[in-house]
């Protein structure tokens, strides 16, 4: 078994750092708004994702020492002990958001992990309250096993939770309708335009760019698309809440699942109900992000 020796540094607690940044920035943006109605707040729905980035500090205060046991556990029986230096660093960084891409993707391609991604997409409004709009399940939903296998080659725990650190920070920023699009930056790094499109529910858009800085892992797997100004984007999730109730917002798609299991007349059933894409059912009678998408397509001007 390795054991990794601690950083060479103190790593400081990068979102508690940020917090004060997040506020100057909101307020910016909202004045912003207020003086060229270019973008939209309204003052339930941004209450709603305070109450949600809250309740994720304090779900993370409650169980997220789970996961932490979790990466040391497996540090245990990592397969190289890569160390603290530059070229390891370098790595971790590409690294990390490459897992960060797969575990972002993965949540809306399966529905149990969807069911705490989901509260993220739930805002009708796209602004930089919605960044702080977070899951309150993520732990308990096991969404940081994709991560483990970082920890299994031999990173050290805490630069995984470093550079995880750093990217949710980096993420904050590109909430906003606020910023164009930022010239040659579009094709490296993740930007406002990009994530917008991740944020839309118009068909076009559906399932793409799930990049956390960087842009390049969808044009590599091919689930990039660009923002185009020919349609407005609306945002939301398919089946709109309609509440700002933050329980229901944090508990619904869970709530969904457990109806739909305890309905369910198969083990199969049950699986595509677990495992699934959001919104399969037996008889697909239900939308998926793919039957959405097929249907825009085929009623494109041209198509067979």
């Amino acid at each position: 078994m390795i054991e990794h020796p601690p950083p060479p540094f103190v790593i400081p607690d990068i979102i508690t750092y940020a917090v004060p940044g997040f506020v100057v920035l909101i307020l910016i943006e909202m004045a912003y708004v207020r003086l060229t109605n270019r973008g939209r707040y309204q003052f339930v729905d941004s209450a709603a994702s305070l109450a949600m980035g809250f309740g994720n500090q304090v779900a993370k205060l409650l169980v997220g020492g789970v996961a932490v046991a979790a990466y040391f556990w497996v540090a245990q029986f990592a397969l190289f002990d890569l160390g603290w230096t530059w070229p390891v660093l370098v790595a971790c960084f590409f690294a990390e958001d490459l897992a960060y891409y797969w575990m972002h993707r993965i949540s809306h391609e399966r529905r149990w992990f969807w069911a705490s991604h989901v509260v993220h997409h739930s805002s009708q409004h796209y602004n930089l309250t919605t960044a702080l709009r977070q899951t309150w399940t993520g732990v308990l939903g096991l969404s940081f096993i994709f991560w483990l296998p970082l920890v299994l080659i031999g990173f050290p725990p805490e630069m995984v939770f470093m550079f995880s650190a750093i990217s949710l920070v980096y993420q904050f920023w590109i909430h906003t309708e606020a910023v164009d699009r930022l010239g040659p930056l579009e094709w490296m790094m993740n930007t406002p335009s990009h994530h917008r499109v991740h944020h839309a529910i118009n068909p076009r858009y559906l399932d793409a760019n799930y990049a956390g800085v960087l842009i390049i892992w969808d044009r590599l797997f091919a689930t990039f698309v660009p923002e185009t100004k020919d349609e407005k984007i609306r945002y939301g999730i398919i089946s709109q809440l309609g509440t700002f109730n933050p329980f229901r917002v944090a508990f619904h798609e869970w709530a969904g699942i457990w109806r739909d299991i305890t309905h369910a007349k198969s083990p199969r059933e049950m699986l595509g109900y677990l495992f699934g894409p959001p919104g399969w059912s037996p008889d697909g009678s239900r939308k998926t992000s793919a039957s959405l998408k097929a249907a825009w397509r085929a009623a494109q001007p041209g198509s067979l």
